[in-house]
């Protein structure tokens, strides 16, 4: 097989199911607005993994090794952002009437999140480096990774959107309510920070 679909798979579980931007992104959003008034956001999510996914896939990584610099600006900017977001996860209250306008993030929010998360580049950058053999047809390659990690995604990102409903439901309104806020955007820094440096 040109690609280790398996033993890929197994990588891909393990990168999408634990803590990194993304993750801590759907949790909060679930904490904040519900499971299913998240749902939106959350397809966005999985789908805009797919926006690298190609491009890596049909040469990103030549233009990277030709122009490494343009990476390690895109790299750092990303970074920021997903810290930007984390500052605002820390500010946010979950209790009810602690900004009842607000709306939750939508499709088109979630489609960015991957594009600009550390952690989704080098797990698709290593899932072509070392699940795929080098001849292997870049078309072959790209769909079997894209769907391999469309499945996880599917799995994993809902369960963490659900996470964070519940974890809310019981602290809203409660002291511990800021501490949760705090503490997710603590791991949204330092699982960015962990990727990049």
């Amino acid at each position: 097989m040109s690609v280790a679909v398996i033993s890929f798979s197994v990588f891909a579980a393990s990168q999408v199911g634990t803590p990194g931007p993304a993750n801590m992104a759907l949790l909060a959003t679930g904490a904040r607005f519900g499971f299913k008034a998240a749902l939106p956001f959350v397809a966005g999510v999985a789908l805009g993994k797919q926006l690298i996914i190609w491009p890596i896939g049909f040469g990103l990584m030549e233009l990277a090794e030709a122009v490494p610099e343009v990476f390690a600006a895109l790299k750092w900017i990303s970074a920021a952002y997903i810290c930007w977001l984390a500052w605002k996860v820390a500010n946010l209250r979950l209790s009810p009437g602690s900004g009842e306008s607000e709306q939750p993030p939508g499709f088109a929010a979630g489609l960015l999140v991957h594009p600009l998360n550390p952690k989704a580049w080098a797990m698709i950058v290593a899932g072509f480096t070392n699940f795929v053999t080098p001849a292997t047809p870049a078309l072959q390659a790209t769909a079997t990774i894209a769907i391999c990690l469309l499945a996880a995604q599917a799995v994993f990102h809902p369960i963490w959107t659900y996470a964070g409903d519940q974890i809310a439901r019981t602290v809203a309104g409660k002291p511990a309510e800021k501490y949760l806020m705090r503490t997710l955007a603590a791991l949204t820094v330092a699982s960015v920070l962990y990727v990049v440096l």
